[in-house]
């Protein structure tokens, strides 16, 4: 009975430290902490999704239960203060506002750290154009070949393609305010921007619009960005963001080792655009897309497992 009762403690000993595998992450036993959701936010744009998915797959994977829920980056913000939401996994610190900075600033919401994505925003046109104006990417050839870009509808003025007008004007307030030999013209949506850029690879034409980076458009075809001097980019908001990760204060606490691997967690620009490729341009499913990589891609994400669980 003694050697039975022994065996017994040393057996429950042994399930206590023992590494848990599942699928293919190995945890310790009391993770989760609880089974509470966390839940992630997801919003507008869909490179935050795949941000927003991947995380939430591998803390799957590490044992946690997962939720999801739609939200505008702004009223997220109070979601996050309030524990409504637990994470925003992609935010561009150039499309925050004030209200989202003076959370973190208040201890509201938790500045996770850096996303890992090399983001840029600016004035984009195909490669081929450098045929057509010798002398780009540089601020001041771009400006010598206004009539390159000028269609019957702009004439004399180039023809730019500014984001959708409820994205903001910025471009079109730069180019009002330094009397740019430009008129913009805003596009109706992000898809109208890229049927723009593929029409003029087609024609070999000249094209120059507001874009962003990372996007699988790049992933496809060659671009290159008007090297814009320093004062510009700034009156046009259009300085290089950083892209942060967000977290209900109380996460930390609540679940620590999940805690710990968000902190970790990095994602970068070729994963990114490979996988809006496929999302966007190839219709596939935003969460069966993301969980096929994930399957597919163990040793890029596990250290940031390894690290919040050692």
């Amino acid at each position: 009975m003694m050697i039975s009762a022994l065996f017994k403690k040393l057996l429950t000993a042994m399930v206590a430290m023992t590494m848990v595998i599942i699928g293919g992450v190995s945890h310790a036993a009391d993770i989760p902490e609880n089974d509470d959701p966390i839940i992630i936010g997801i919003n507008e744009w869909t490179g935050q999704h795949i941000t927003a998915y991947v995380a939430g797959h591998i803390l799957e994977r590490m044992g946690y239960n997962v939720e999801y829920k739609t939200a505008a980056v702004f009223p997220m913000a109070t979601a996050l203060s309030d524990g409504n939401i637990t994470l925003g996994l992609e935010l561009w610190d150039n499309n925050m506002g004030e209200y989202f900075p003076g959370l973190i600033e208040a201890g509201k919401v938790e500045d996770l750290g850096a996303v890992g994505i090399d983001a840029r925003e600016g004035w984009l046109y195909p490669k081929h154009v450098e045929e057509l104006c010798p002398g780009l990417p540089a601020w001041d050839a771009f400006l010598g070949c206004a009539d390159v870009f000028s269609t019957a509808e702009t004439f004399p003025d180039g023809r730019f393609i500014e984001y959708p007008a409820d994205w903001g004007a910025r471009a079109t307030g730069l180019i009002e305010s330094e009397g740019l030999p430009f008129s913009a013209i805003p596009a109706g949506s992000e898809g109208a921007l890229i049927a723009e850029f593929k029409a003029a690879v087609t024609k070999n034409t000249a094209l120059v619009m507001m874009f962003w980076a990372p996007h699988w458009l790049m992933f496809e075809h060659e671009a290159e960005w008007v090297a814009m001097p320093e004062d510009l980019v700034n009156k046009g908001g259009m300085q290089k963001p950083r892209v942060l990760k967000s977290g209900w204060p109380g996460m930390a606490e609540k679940w620590p080792a999940a805690y710990k691997f968000i902190k970790a967690y990095q994602i970068d620009n070729k994963v990114q655009e490979e996988l809006m490729a496929q999302i966007d341009r190839d219709g596939r499913d935003a969460v069966e897309a993301t969980k096929a990589w994930v399957d597919a891609n163990e040793a890029y994400w596990k250290p940031f497992v390894t690290a919040a669980t050692n």
